[in-house]
């Protein structure tokens, strides 16, 4: 007998639940910068019921836009979206920790909680450098996450650094 809790349909939305399957989606933006010679680092936000809201990709180079970093789009796009600035009760995931520009538009934004892949050593603002995304001086503080599919997306930065060097 077929047990209807695994029959694909939920197995979908258990999936859609997980860290890994929304680190998963910001991966192949990630790919899909990479293959326009971008920095590879993609992100996607979601709401509480795991709806995706906004994704985004490096696109610096392309658009001449030293903010068109993977969060600062998807943030844009889930913003447009819901018709406000405030995305409460959102998580964003992104492969790279952001950078200072990118932490502020979170903490701005009122993001609840941002999940990263791997930690960026040179400007890293949500704990490599110094935590932008959690500052008790701000007001306005961000649950941190990081680990899912480190490895993967520190393997894609690193690749995509030594051919570039």
């Amino acid at each position: 007998m077929n047990n209807p809790f695994f029959d694909g349909v939920y197995e979908e939305y258990f999936d859609k639940m997980s860290d890994r399957y929304w680190m998963k989606q910001a991966y192949e933006l990630a790919l899909k910068a990479q293959r326009q010679n971008e920095v590879p680092v993609g992100a996607v936000l979601v709401d509480e019921n795991h709806r995706l809201l906004g994704q985004g990709y490096n696109t610096v180079l392309k658009h001449h836009d030293p903010t068109a970093h993977a969060e600062i789009i998807a943030v844009r796009e889930a913003a447009r979206s819901l018709g406000n600035y405030r995305l409460l009760n959102t998580t964003l995931y992104v492969t790279l920790e952001p950078c200072p520009m990118c932490a502020g538009a979170l903490v701005q934004a009122r993001i609840k909680r941002l999940v990263f892949a791997t930690r960026d050593f040179k400007t890293g603002a949500a704990g490599s450098i110094f935590n932008l995304a959690h500052n008790l001086l701000l007001n306005h503080r961000i649950q941190i996450d990081e680990g899912p599919m480190q490895y993967e997306c520190a393997s894609l930065l690193t690749d995509f650094f030594a051919v570039r060097s």
